[in-house]
């Protein structure tokens, strides 16, 4: 595969490197022992379904909730 861009970078006093006109906004970083990192482009998006466990955690707080198991209640009135 060839290089689609080549081009030297070095770490910043706050141990950061940056892309060049990088195509996304975020990466997946793999760092190796040899020293090689790869990136790999991720896309952030909302799910199109609630997971079953999700589903099962809101039904035992609803459950928890009808039983009065909660915590005491928050003083918000100094905000």
């Amino acid at each position: 595969m060839e290089a689609v861009k080549d081009y030297t970078v070095h770490i910043d006093s706050k141990k950061r490197v940056t892309l060049r006109n990088a195509a996304y906004q975020y990466y997946h970083v793999k760092e190796y022992q040899n020293g090689c990192i790869m990136l790999e482009p991720r896309i952030l998006s909302v799910p199109e379904t609630i997971s079953e466990k999700t589903l099962s955690d809101m039904d035992q707080a609803i459950e928890n909730f009808k039983l009065d198991k909660v915590s005491p209640l928050i003083d918000l009135s100094d905000f």
